[in-house]
């Protein structure tokens, strides 16, 4: 099997973009349970992740570095974690501010049409590639 790399932009995209889709469920979860005593604040941080995994490899060139990264592509996971467990402003526990969650979850939806555009832009090069 012959490995260009043609995928390898694509393929780290898809995941930036699970990443924000996970985070976007997080926010939503959140905001769902602003009334829910006790509750503490989720959050995803894909983008520390994927950061990281740019910055581990000794690749000079961004091309290296995604082909790299793409090698792990398993170990880039969006996970939820909990957001200052210990905190809370409020009397019943919860730390969920509505105000914040807003901000943040269109923050997100940014983030997230910017991915599906980018994805978009690839698949259209290798469109113009393929002709």
């Amino acid at each position: 099997m012959i490995s260009s790399g043609v995928y390898d932009y694509i393929n780290i995209l898809g995941k930036a973009a699970d990443g924000a889709w996970a985070r976007n469920e997080a926010i939503s979860n959140n905001l769902a349970n602003i009334d829910t005593p006790g509750y503490k604040r989720q959050d995803v941080d894909f983008q520390t992740q994927l950061q990281h995994a740019l910055k581990e490899s000794k690749y000079p060139s961004l091309d290296s570095k995604v082909a790299d990264a793409n090698k792990h592509l398993s170990r880039l996971d969006a996970r939820p974690y909990t957001d200052i467990p210990n905190w809370s402003y409020r009397m019943d526990k919860n730390n969920v501010d509505v105000d914040n969650e807003n901000v943040e979850l269109a923050s997100n939806q940014l983030v997230y049409n910017g991915i599906t555009n980018s994805i978009d832009n690839e698949f259209k090069n290798l469109k113009l590639v393929i002709k």
